[in-house]
């Protein structure tokens, strides 16, 4: 003798192809959503930031990681020459540098 009910529970127990997707799909929504709001602008700042880095010439005001403000006076592979008062000049490794500054802010004692 044979029960339905006990046939029926069997096969909705079983899973399928289709309860993996859908169990899977909220992680996937998940991490589209934290691709988009934070890896992708990161990986775009960085980018700008090293064609910035590598763009340094001689005259540019550059921001270190430290916070020195200075002006570059020479620039090497992987170096620039620094000189943040007159006559002061630091050797800066060019992936300390946080920033390239457009304007160019005259000093406060001159």
């Amino acid at each position: 003798m044979t029960y339905p009910s006990l046939q029926l529970s069997m096969v909705q127990a079983a899973p399928g192809a289709s309860d993996f997707l859908i169990g899977l799909a909220p992680w996937l929504l998940i991490f589209v959503i934290f691709y988009v709001l934070m890896i992708r602008p990161q990986q775009r700042r960085m980018r700008e930031h090293q064609s910035q880095i590598a763009a340094i010439k001689k005259g540019d005001d550059v921001l270190t990681a430290g916070g020195i403000r200075g002006r570059v006076t020479k620039v090497g592979d992987d170096e620039v020459e620094v000189e943040i008062a007159n006559g002061v000049r630091v050797q800066v490794v060019k992936s300390t540098l946080s920033a390239v500054l457009s304007g160019s802010a005259k000093p406060a004692n001159d």
